[in-house]
């Protein structure tokens, strides 16, 4: 136990330097952790570190959905809920089908059923790598929000395949009809199960005396309750998280104070990092141990067959992508869509955003050793291979080459005719204009005798001037030096203030609570300002 809390910290150092190097050299990070994982698992040091299913699915799975589906726009998600839904689960299906006849087929010794328990394995994309490049990179806004919602219900079909698939190795039989009505119960049950215990908590933040210490550990156990309550009646506890987190996302300004929201988005972050860091330095370290039972003679044909697979796994996500093109051109006719003419561009980049992860290497790995009968489980080690080079080949081959897919196609973002910059600028004046109208309006004898309220109303007065659209009066150039020169005095300003209370704490006789306090309030300010200037 002491040693392997020595190799997760060594661990999380390395996953800090290679963000750090990945930021540096600008390659999306969980590319280059799985690139730097790769050697550290013949270290001797790090031996021994393996992805245990059940710690995937288990310990890492119901956070980083949570997380996803608390930050997923629900305003998004249901302008492209049928594209989602199309790629979450008919997209998923198709290619469990495709890689069952072709694996099948290619293979020797290869089941259909066989085939299908590796096409629910290697189907679903990974989001995380796919966001983190995707968010560094000028791309519609669309875009994202397609692959983040596809992502977030593409696991729970997959691995409802691979259970079903599972299931008919190791009993010897399948009943298609009974399977389809299995698969439906499973997912209609698991997002009633998620909503449920959203519920339980939602009365729990909503009606109970919390503190914000205790709403931030509720938010970590609520995705935990819902996937071991959903897997406990053997429904989907992926759509169950999935359920309850956009449930309690839709209503957090409801049941969380703005203290609670502030902190909770900073830890929730903090721990989605780590986890992720994990999660693709894990992958790497696992190839060791997917090789170890191929033996020399099986590496060869093991290599082919994988970059076989992986060829066709790409060629069936961009076939899939632009399917789903010409079939929305064609519905569309008939029903309204969010995009009756999506092009060419989009489909063949949402097909380059098929890259795999750890969620597929973690199925994989879960795969009994033994059959019932004590006979070996067939193919086992080559599914593993199989798995494991289709992960790397996408996320590395098209993990590096999308930014450069996404600069050659040049595409104009067509849901937003202002920019990022133009839409914060209108928001915000609409914002001031209210608060004045208000003061003006409501509180106008406070505004004769509080000088506080004077202020307030003079500092939006202030505001309102900073959000002056300089464009109208001048060069855009004028714009950014005001700009510029705005933040540059507001920084100094800060620095000075915070050196002095600094100062103020080691000479004067002032409490400490209070010069803590107003350094909050200076780094609140801060952020205020850093958010104000933020960019897309």
């Amino acid at each position: 136990m002491h040693h392997l809390i020595i190799q997760c910290t060594c661990l999380l150092i390395v996953i800090l330097f290679v963000v750090m190097l990945a930021q540096k050299i600008k390659i999306a990070y969980p590319i280059l952790l799985v690139l730097i994982g790769l050697p550290l698992g013949f270290v001797p040091f790090f031996k021994g570190i393996e992805i245990q299913p059940e710690l995937i699915f288990v310990i890492f799975l119901p956070p980083l959905l949570y997380e996803a589906a608390w930050f997923t726009s629900w305003k998004d998600l249901w302008k492209w809920r049928r594209v989602i839904t199309s790629f979450a689960f008919l997209i998923v299906i198709v290619t469990s089908c495709v890689i069952a006849f072709v694996s099948h087929s290619l293979i020797p010794g290869f089941t259909l059923s066989i085939g299908f328990l590796l096409g629910g394995i290697i189907s679903p994309p990974d989001a995380v790598s796919a966001s983190s490049i995707l968010k560094n990179i000028k791309v519609p806004k669309r875009f994202i929000s397609i692959v983040e919602g596809e992502s977030l219900l593409n696991d729970a079909s997959s691995l409802v395949v691979f259970r079903f698939a599972l299931a008919a190795i190791l009993t010897g039989k399948f009943a298609f009809g009974e399977a389809t009505l299995s698969f439906v119960l499973v997912i209609v049950m698991g997002i009633i199960v998620g909503l449920a215990v959203g519920l339980v908590f939602y009365a729990i933040h909503r009606w109970l005396p919390t503190t914000t210490n205790i709403d931030i550990i509720l938010t970590f156990i609520t995705p935990y309750t819902m996937y071991m309550v959903a897997e406990e009646f053997h429904f989907s506890g992926v759509l169950a998280v999935v359920s309850g987190g956009l449930f309690l996302s839709s209503q957090r300004h409801v049941i969380l104070s703005n203290t609670s929201r502030l902190q909770g988005v900073n830890v929730w972050e903090v721990v989605a990092f780590v986890l992720n860091g994990f999660v693709f330095i894990l992958i790497g370290l696992e190839l060791p141990v997917v090789i170890k039972d191929l033996g020399p003679g099986g590496l060869a044909p093991a290599i082919k067959y994988s970059l076989i697979i992986s060829g066709v796994l790409i060629v069936t996500r961009l076939l899939s992508t632009f399917g789903a093109m010409v079939f929305t051109i064609f519905i569309s006719r008939y029903i309204t869509t969010a995009d009756p003419n999506p092009g060419w561009k989009g489909p063949l980049l949402l097909g380059w955003t098929g890259m795999r992860g750890v969620v597929s290497l973690a199925a994989a790995l879960s795969i009994p050793v033994a059959l019932h009968s004590g006979a070996p489980f067939p193919q086992r080690d080559m599914i593993l291979f199989i798995t494991f080079t289709v992960i790397m080949v996408t996320l590395v081959l098209q993990g590096l080459t999308l930014p450069s897919l996404i600069r050659l196609l040049k595409m104009p973002d067509p849901d937003f005719t202002i920019s990022f910059e133009q839409q914060k600028q209108h928001v915000r004046k609409k914002l001031c204009h209210l608060a004045l109208q208000l003061l003006e309006d409501k509180y106008a004898a406070h505004l004769a005798n509080n000088d506080m309220v004077k202020a307030f109303q003079l500092r939006l007065a202030a505001d309102m001037e900073l959000l002056k659209d300089w464009e109208k009066e001048g060069s855009e150039q004028r714009a950014d030096d005001f700009y510029h020169d705005y933040r540059m005095i507001m920084n100094d300003v800060l620095g000075q203030q915070r050196a002095l209370l600094l100062t103020l704490n080691k000479k004067e006789n002032i409490n400490d609570d209070i010069i803590r306090q107003q350094l909050d309030l200076l780094d609140l300010e801060e952020e205020k300002l850093r958010q104000h200037f933020a960019v897309e």
